[in-house]
């Protein structure tokens, strides 16, 4: 098919285009947190230490920061079909090398493998969502694969500890791998064989930088979550971070191509919806973190309970994903953007406030309210960036987008993991008064800060344009 396929075309393919794609999300984002309940087992298995059992999870996690806004700045050059077809066959090669692993190495270089093809996924699903379908179904359609991320996300640790405690670990690689295999030809034949219009060479230099610093992030907050930001390795990590970027916002503004056109900074709401991205994940993810670890040390769950409580939430999520597509396209971006932090941060104050008792349905409650916000907010922001983006602009700035939202989940645990701990070894009361419990009073501060983050957001938010562009 060529670049002027009829509106008509882009129609019919539709619904088997989000099935698509919601199916491929869903997978890759499950696999990014499947192994973590696992990895003592695997640590008996090949006897390994925490810290380099942690290897299994950061290699993979990496990757996929490095990997989105590459694809995403490819994707203005190759097509689709193509970019996607090789996601897929990488991440069956590296679930393959995964499945069969006889050492810890080969184990996480097989991880590496799987995440640098699981990084096209998240942003070439809405890049395929922006281009495919007609602009009045770009907020169901990206709403649609939100849902896949959402529900993935959640029920990453649940898979993973229900399978690997049933099959063993090695199990949980052979199922990726044949469900991998098993969606390319439904890719292949639900995306068109068309190249995008992006021409010129390729800033290479720049690109190499921008994955330099956003995998260094990662790794640092990685560190920081076992040893804390003290840590040498953690705030070496982003420190030369820090400097990569530097130098990556050095080479944008004075090469005649750059990775990233600087225009695309230029555009406030762009900016303001990175920021915003990044902050809102921060909480999400920090939630999804602790509320398991909750429901453990203060109810007294198992790891494996702890993660089936997280699952209605992203049923619920999945349902609405629509709906919350449909609306947040119908809405200018400002009103659902603060309507949805404000959900969030109300769900951060109950978690801060009843999750004390021996009932889980309190925090059961208050994730599905964090994972509904969540998925507004970042509905609307995503809409709204592939609506006012040029299409010379448009792979790298959701590409980009998208790398804003994933190192925002490798900072929310391991800044509110260092709260929690320091929390927990100076003791007392929780900060809330209205805090009932006599234990989690360190886990109900976590979720106190949460909320103050999102005051922070919502202050932020008010920056994004009162109407689309």
């Amino acid at each position: 098919m060529t670049p002027t396929a009829t509106t008509a075309e882009h129609t019919d393919r539709g619904l088997p285009l989000l099935a698509v794609l919601m199916s491929a999300i869903l997978v890759t984002v499950t696999a990014s947190d499947m192994v973590n309940l696992m990895l003592p087992t695997i640590g008996a298995d090949f006897g390994a230490s925490e810290a380099e059992l942690a290897w299994v999870v950061t290699g993979f996690l990496l990757m996929f920061s490095v990997g989105i806004p590459l694809y995403g700045r490819v994707s203005d050059r190759v097509g689709l079909r193509r970019l996607f077809a090789f996601a897929l066959l990488t991440y069956a090669v590296g679930s393959l090398i995964c499945a069969v692993a006889p050492s810890l190495l080969v184990l996480v270089t097989g991880r590496i493998v799987t995440g640098v093809g699981a990084a096209a996924i998240p942003v070439l699903s809405i890049i395929a969502v922006t281009r495919l379908l007609p602009a009045e179904r770009h907020g169901v359609g990206i709403g649609v694969v939100s849902a896949g991320a959402g529900v993935g996300t959640a029920a990453g640790p649940a898979v993973g500890g229900g399978v690997g405690e049933w099959l063993g670990w090695p199990a949980l690689f052979w199922i990726m791998l044949v469900l991998s295999l098993l969606l390319l030809p439904a890719v292949l034949r639900v995306l068109p064989d068309e190249s995008p219009a992006g021409a010129g060479p390729l800033d290479l230099p720049g690109g190499a930088l921008l994955g330099l610093g956003a995998g260094l992030v990662l790794f640092g907050m990685t560190r920081a979550q076992v040893a804390g930001f003290g840590s040498a390795l953690s705030w070496g990590s982003l420190v030369v971070a820090l400097v990569a970027l530097a130098l990556f916002g050095w080479r944008t503004v004075r090469v005649a191509q750059p990775f990233v056109p600087p225009a695309l900074f230029g555009n406030r709401g762009y900016r303001t919806g990175l920021l915003v991205a990044f902050l809102a994940m921060t909480v999400n993810l920090g939630g999804l973190v602790f509320v398991p670890l909750l429901l453990v040390e203060v109810n007294g769950l198992t790891p494996g309970q702890g993660a089936l409580v997280m699952i209605p939430a992203g049923v619920v999520v999945a349902l609405l994903s629509p709906s919350i597509g449909r609306l947040a396209s119908r809405a200018t971006p400002r009103p659902p953007v603060l309507a949805g932090l404000a959900l969030i941060g109300l769900s951060a104050l109950w978690l801060s406030t009843f999750t004390g008792g021996s009932s889980v349905i309190p925090a059961g409650v208050g994730i599905l309210g964090l994972s509904i916000g969540f998925m507004l907010v970042m509905t609307t922001i995503i809409g709204a960036a592939a609506a006012e983006l040029p299409a010379e602009q448009a792979g790298v700035g959701l590409g980009i987008l998208q790398g804003a939202q994933f190192l925002g989940a490798g900072t929310g645990p391991a800044v509110f993991g260092v709260l929690a701990s320091a929390r927990q070894e100076g003791g007392g009361d929780a900060v809330n008064p209205f805090y009932p419990g006599d234990e989690g009073a360190a886990y109900s501060d976590v979720f106190l800060s949460m909320a103050a983050v999102v005051v922070l957001t919502l202050l932020v938010a008010t920056r994004l344009r009162p109407r689309a562009a």
